[in-house]
């Protein structure tokens, strides 16, 4: 098919790829309900409560640091999108014995990955890039780059984001590149690369996948990719102390890494700033990378105020999401004992995990010869927790955990409230004055189409009333909880028992009544 000049001319210059090119508008919303309201936490005394735990936290990370022979440690606590508690034990400098505090500075090496992709994302929102670009659009070299199948795709900028390019793992490897020039970089990829997997089938995690990323940001935004994050999302966030290059740090302030070995720490030597530094490099305090953690927290939950962060709270949010399977552990167990099994993905640059009882964690670890580190906020009960460590992939994900646990066992902490939706709250009053002999429910407005198609009217009277007669007389109808805005239950008791109700609701306007199913609740 022959396409005019003119229109080829206007289609060509509005596609990327053949694909139609974002405008930096079309992720806005053409309108929104003004009746929403967002889950809020109910109890007032929850910040107080949070409080009274803190020094057995406190406790928790110094036992920690002891028991794991750490020249130091430090930690914050980050409740609401502020930092509540930090401290420090140790030294980060063993020979000078200078003390940790929440303002030394450690090397949280891959905790940076995020900071990258957040990058990335203010860029695609700006309408400069596209997550299923082919990454050799911002990468030449990578053009050339053999697969291993025909039918293999080209590699994206979410397969980077993702570790899902096919690279293979190279923790060992790649933590030695961290001071590799742009030239280095553009050099090894244009040698040709070896991968493990087809793209896009596995979760493989790649440094050499982020340092592209960081590559990427400086052709998009035409500026170092160090520069270009310190302007874009550290100087908006208030994060003046995040440095890239080790020999910028005050010496009182710079934390040196160990390693533990032959009973004494051995002093490891500290790389410098690179092209890799978008996968490791990046150097802060606990002060500071409290501030970035705030602003994840506040991209939760959902509502409808101004933005006031340097990326939109959507994206942020779309970087807490689950995109790669990583792992199944079906035998978890938290550092207490409690066994509990846990799911865990990648997202964007950031790992997510969720728990039998249905906590969800958003964070990373970090770890670089003579440095570890981990962070983990709670979007849901909107808590999180950091640590730094100053040997050699120190691990912090075990004590973070146990603080989360502690946090929540001891505060007693439930995750935000979903306060009930307009239209659910009606829909449960109509079905209410129906029961329990569904007197005309056949001409209710109420009930979607599929309804009593699904059951009928008469199996349905039946049931419900043999529910009612178990029961006894109505006495109470209780408060409706909600799932969401279409989703929810409540229990009706009587005076022998209770009946759980639980009913959905359509995506129509206005939501009808889908499904709806009772059930005895024994006392």
């Amino acid at each position: 098919m022959k396409i005019p000049l003119l229109f080829a001319a206007l289609f060509l210059s509005s596609t990327v790829c053949g694909q139609p090119k974002p405008a930096a508008g079309d992720r806005l919303p053409a309108s929104y309900s003004t009746s929403y309201q967002a889950p809020v936490f109910d109890d007032p005394q929850r910040l107080e409560k949070i409080r009274a735990v803190l020094p057995a936290v406190e406790n928790l990370y110094r036992d920690y640091a002891a028991k794991n022979h750490f020249p130091g440690l430090a930690f914050g606590v980050v409740v609401d999108g502020q930092l509540i508690h930090s401290g420090g034990f140790g030294y980060t400098d063993v020979a000078k014995k200078t003390a940790v505090s929440s303002q030394s500075l450690f090397r949280i090496a891959s905790m940076s990955k995020s900071v990258t992709v957040m990058a990335i994302l203010k860029l695609r929102d700006e309408g400069k890039l596209r997550l299923d670009d082919p990454a050799y659009l911002y990468i030449p070299e990578l053009k050339k780059l053999p697969y291993l199948t025909a039918d293999s795709p080209l590699i994206t900028v979410r397969h980077l984001m993702t570790h899902s390019a096919g690279f293979p793992e190279d923790n060992p490897w790649g933590d030695r590149q961290l001071d590799d020039s742009p030239a280095d970089l553009t050099k090894l990829i244009a040698g040709g690369l070896s991968l493990s997997n087809a793209p896009g089938v596995a979760y493989e995690y790649s440094n050499l996948g982020f340092a592209m990323l960081g590559a990427i940001v400086t052709k998009v935004s035409g500026k170092p990719y160090q520069q270009y994050i310190d302007e874009a999302i550290f100087k908006p966030l208030g994060m003046t102390h995040t440095v890239w290059e080790y020999t910028k740090v005050p010496a009182n302030q710079l934390a040196h890494g160990y390693r533990w070995l032959n009973n004494e720490w051995v002093e490891e030597p500290l790389l410098h700033d690179g092209s890799y530094g978008a996968m490791g490099g990046l150097i802060t305090s606990i002060d500071d990378f409290s501030k970035y953690m705030a602003f994840h927290e506040s991209a939760w939950p959902p509502r409808s105020v101004a933005e006031s962060g340097p990326v939109k709270r959507s994206s942020v949010r779309e970087m807490q999401q689950p995109w790669t399977f990583n792992n199944l552990a079906s035998t978890f167990k938290y550092p207490n004992g409690r066994a509990c099994p846990m799911v865990s993905s990648y997202g964007y640059g950031l790992r997510w995990s969720r728990d039998c009882e249905g906590r969800i964690y958003v964070g990373h670890t970090g770890g670089l010869p003579g440095f570890g580190s981990q962070w983990w906020i709670m979007p849901d009960y909107g808590i999180g927790v950091v640590a730094y460590g100053n040997l050699t992939y120190a691990g912090m994900t075990p004590i973070n955990w146990t603080v989360l646990d502690t946090l929540i066992t001891g505060a007693g902490l439930k995750p935000r409230a979903i306060p009930v939706s307009n239209i659910l709250a009606q829909r449960k009053t109509e079905l209410v004055q129906l029961l329990p002999d569904w007197t005309n429910a056949e001409h209710s407005p109420i009930f979607a189409e599929n309804f009593f198609p699904d059951q009928s009217l008469e199996n349905r009277r039946k049931n419900v009333q043999e529910l009612f007669a178990k029961a006894g007389k109505m006495v109470r109808v209780g408060d409706l909880i909600p799932e969401n805005q279409l989703r929810g239950r409540f229990i009706i008791e009587g005076e022998k028992g209770s009946i759980d109700v639980f009913f959905t609701l359509t995506p129509e306007n206005p939501a009808l009544i889908q499904q709806l199913d009772f059930r005895e609740v024994r006392r």
